[in-house]
Order: C-alpha cells, then structure tokens, then sequence
C-alpha cells in the first residue's frame, strides 16, 4: 500500500491554452496510505482519466505522480503495483472461479498452500465460496463481476487497488450488497482503494472521503457529512443530495441581505455584494408570516413519496424545494406560505465558492 500524490494537469490536445482544452485542469491531491475513496461527478468531468492517470494506463501531459515520496509519472502498472477493477468483467471464462482468483497469486509465484488460504478468504468476503469449482463462463455478469472485483482484491501486496465504475453491470438489488462488502474488506484488508462512480449513493456509503469533480477539476475532498452540511462549490451543492441544496440570488449590503423581495436582518458578518444563499431543503422550514429570516413563496407542487411530502414553492425568480414531515398540515397548491431560510445551516456563496 502506498501515499499517492497528484501534482499535474492534462489534456489530450497539444499546446492546451484554455480551461476547456484539459480534461484535467492543474491540481494538487493526495490519497493516504489505507485511505478509501470515491471520485465522484457526471461523465466527462475527469474522473476516469484522473485513475487512468493513477494507474500508469495515462501519462500526464504535465506534472508528476509519486508513491510514497517516489516519482511514478512514467511507471507502468506493474512497476506501480497496482490492481484494477474495470466497468466490465475481465476474466478467464475457460477458468474456474477459484482459477480466477488465484491467477494473480499464481504469476507472482507465491506458494500453493497461501493462494488457497488467501482464494478461500476472498470467496468469502465476495459470498462465491459455493462457486468456486464453477467455470466462469456459466455464470451470470454480475457473479463474473464479482469474480473481477476479487481478482483485483486477491493480492495483499499492492501499492493500491483502483475501482473504475465497478457496479454498472451488477443488478438494483444486489449493488447495496457488494457496496457494504467492499467497505467491509476495506476494513479487514486495509488496502488503498479509489473509486470512480457517477452515483452520490455508492460513493457516500463506500468512500472515506469523496472526491467531487466537474469539468476537469476537483472542486471539494471531504468526507459525506461536510459535503452535504458545507458543499464549498455551488455545485456539489446542487450534485450531493436528492433533490440537492436550494440556490437563491441575493444581495448583501450594510449587514441586511436582500432575497425573494424581501429584506433580511443578518446576524453575522458577509461580503457586500450580489451572493447566493444555499439551504438544503431537509433545513427550509414553514415559518409564521414576516418571521425573521423567512421569505414569501407561492406553493406550486406537492408530492407524496411516502416517508414526507416533497413541497415545491416560487419566491421571486426561483423554485424552493422543502422536505415536510408526513406529520405536518401541509398547505394547498397557490396558498402563500412563509419559508425559513436564514439559520446555521444556510450557505453563502461569491462566484459559486462557499464565502461563509
């Protein structure tokens, strides 16, 4: 296992000369020795070619990769000591799953007896202890992915082990499942492990720390709960939660802050001028009229998802959404209500960074 860090920048055109021209804009990052991570974005912001980066697959096209202090920028996977996961199965389908799993042990020579004890090990871990006679060939993709995901677990010895949207062929019901396993070999095995995915909800439960990228660059690292309570960028705050934070235009001037029309009496100190005000809709609440830092809205949609009622209301130019509990009188579509903005957990933003 390794300290990996980032110091680079790339971009697949020669002679890059604006931010559009990368696929990875310059940055600086470092995964800890042991540490479990999720890149985490939309297809196309940098994700896969960050790992690709990681993995010796890519040589950055400025800057340098290091492993523990050591300059790895040109090194090739196997000089890197890395396994990889990819989006889809990549096995022997002649092979048995117990061949499989063993295949990376049985190149590096280690002995007979510890590539059973460590095959068995991994079977269990993966729920496939019953299936290790079966040829990989019958099986169905998601076991074959499985089989992929122990290949790439199977050596104790590796610098990191790098998971490229490792679930994409594996069924609904069974990804929760192979999420709380891989957490849980992490912790058994203490290995290195970063992970790509588009999808807030592998990446939140599985990652020690979440990396959020769009366009090339990352844009927060943090672990879950920060980047839902202090997204730092507008939009991991609109990317991270379901729906994500509310974003609202405001104006700032001699300690009041104008939103929705109406002007709000600040309790701490902001940068004067034209901000957004970020609250998640779990924090917007039904407030008595003209309260103190509440604004007017008019209901437009209410929806029942069973666990709350989902509220949709218009104040000003923009669209607040408030997650109700089932319990509360809800009001009726066109009724004027009063919403609660302005509280400890509202976010302020200049130029879509977090200000305060």
């Amino acid at each position: 296992m390794s300290r990996i860090d980032l110091d680079l920048a790339h971009a697949y055109r020669a002679n890059p000369t604006q931010e559009s021209d990368y696929a990875l804009l310059p940055l600086k990052m470092s995964f800890r020795d042991g540490g479990a991570y999720a890149l985490l974005g939309p297809s196309g912001c940098g994700k896969t070619t960050m790992l690709n980066i990681i993995s010796g697959l890519l040589v950055p096209s400025q800057g340098t990769v290091t492993f523990d202090g050591r300059d790895m920028t040109h090194a090739t996977p196997q000089e890197r000591n890395i396994a990889q996961v990819f989006q889809f199965p990549v096995i022997y389908d002649t092979m048995t799953v117990a061949e499989n799993l063993a295949f990376p042990l049985r190149n590096r020579k280690v002995p007979a007896d510890q590539i059973k004890k460590r095959v068995g090990e991994i079977a269990e871990m993966l729920d496939m202890s019953g299936q290790l006679n079966q040829r990989a060939a019958g099986l169905a993709a998601d076991a074959k992915q499985k089989i992929s995901l122990g290949r790439g677990l199977v050596r104790s010895d590796v610098s990191a082990v790098l998971f490229d949207e490792p679930l994409t062929v594996i069924d609904p019901h069974l990804k929760w499942q192979l999420r709380r396993k891989l957490k849980q070999i992490h912790r058994e095995l203490k290995l290195t492990l970063i992970y790509v995915t588009h999808d807030q909800v592998e990446a939140l439960t599985f990652a020690e720390e979440v990396v959020v990228m769009t366009r090339g660059k990352a844009v927060q690292v943090g672990s879950a709960e920060a980047l839902f309570e202090r997204p730092a960028h507008t939009f991991v705050g609109h990317f991270i939660g379901s729906p994500g934070m509310n974003f609202m235009a405001a104006q700032s001037h001699a300690g009041s802050l104008e939103v929705a029309g109406a002007k709000l009496r600040l309790t701490r100190s902001l940068p004067e001028g034209a901000l957004k005000l970020g609250i998640r809709p779990e924090y917007v609440k039904l407030a008595a009229p003209h309260s103190a830092g509440a604004v007017p809205a008019t209901v437009s949609l209410l929806q029942d998802v069973g666990t709350h009622q989902m509220l949709s209301a218009r104040a000003g130019d923009g669209v607040l959404k408030v997650r109700l509990h089932s319990d509360v009188v809800v009001p009726a579509v066109g009724e004027t209500v009063w919403l609660q903005v302005l509280d400890t957990h509202t976010c302020y933003y200049q130029n879509e960074e977090l200000v305060a």
